[in-house]
């Protein structure tokens, strides 16, 4: 993706994206949630993989199926949130990369 397309995407300038890939200047915290979003990440795990820190292990699938069926239905209310968050995220992804191509 070029770095106009990428400013695009964030609202803001090829330039500013061109500082940020030289490190002459750094995303303020906005940009760096959505540049995490996009990637995939949470925005502690982007922090993480920029300090050069390994990332932990992703947990399976069915361990995670098996620790939401223990859980308070409070705190599977906020999984069901935070899943529903990032599936609006996707496709807003998807549709500001289908717009700016």
């Amino acid at each position: 993706m070029s770095q106009r397309a990428f400013g695009k995407l964030l609202g803001v300038s090829a330039t500013a994206v061109q500082l940020w890939e030289k490190g002459h200047t750094i995303p303020d915290t906005e940009n760096l949630a959505q540049i995490a979003a996009r990637a995939g990440f949470t925005m502690e795990e982007l922090l993480v993989y920029l300090d050069g820190k390994p990332l932990p292990e992703p947990i399976g699938l069915s361990v995670m199926l098996k620790q939401i069926q223990c859980m308070p239905i409070s705190e599977v209310a906020v999984l069901g949130r935070a899943i529903f968050d990032r599936l609006a995220a996707a496709a807003k992804s998807s549709s500001d990369r289908a717009k700016a191509s």
